[in-house]
């Protein structure tokens, strides 16, 4: 994972308790015995989490990301319940007409008074590639056009690159930067930052290969 000028700690995850769903499982039990062990371990380590989070929540980070199922953020970040308040879509898109995203981000910004909010894309994205691309997939074409209009707006930069491959991870990155932009342009985190706010905005890329 980077950002144009940093990068991220991370803190400690069991890796031990990752388990593939197994699909002859269709009681989805062995989920359910994943989340047993998963709450009983994370009780041994702290037995107040739960308690403390139960009634409220007071996280810091607000993370807008793809709904990839190989990015979830709270385990690529190894932060436990109550860390991070989620908004994911395909392409972890961010533009003024999308409500839900928009209601996310009001109630981080002006209840949770979260101080960062984390655009993250990720390399190998199937919805950048598909806005890349010149098929048609259906109604999720209307939703990409985003995408297509970052990549026009970038042409110049993107083309010159190589590579089908190389275009598509430029253009990865500039859909997290623009998606951050627009994050920044909302009134909501226009207000918060006119009324003296502590909000910092950051576009990052997770690479899958790596972790």
């Amino acid at each position: 994972m980077h950002e144009a000028n940093g990068s991220t700690d991370r803190g400690p995850f069991d890796t031990n308790l990752i388990k593939r769903y197994d699909p002859k499982d269709t009681d989805l039990n062995s989920l359910l015995e994943n989340n047993r062990k998963w709450a009983s371990a994370v009780m041994k380590e702290d037995p107040t989490i739960f308690g403390s989070i139960a009634h409220k929540q007071e996280p810091k980070l607000l993370w807008i990301g793809c709904a990839d199922s190989r990015v979830p953020a709270n385990v690529i970040l190894a932060l436990p319940p109550g860390e991070l308040f989620v908004h994911r879509n395909i392409a972890n898109v961010v533009i003024n007409t999308d409500l839900n995203c928009l209601s996310v981000l009001q109630y981080a910004v002006d209840v949770l008074k979260v101080e960062h909010i984390i655009v993250c894309g990720h390399y190998n994205c199937g919805g950048v590639a598909a806005a890349y691309g010149k098929e048609q997939y259906g109604i999720i074409d209307n939703w990409l056009r985003s995408i297509k209009d970052v990549y026009r707006l970038h042409r110049e930069a993107i083309e010159i690159l190589p590579t089908d491959k190389e275009r598509i991870e430029k253009l990865v990155d500039l859909n997290a930067i623009h998606s951050a932009e627009n994050v920044c342009h909302t009134t909501i985190v226009q207000n918060a930052w006119a009324n003296g706010q502590k909000l910092t905005v950051h576009a990052w890329t997770y690479g899958l290969e790596d972790g």
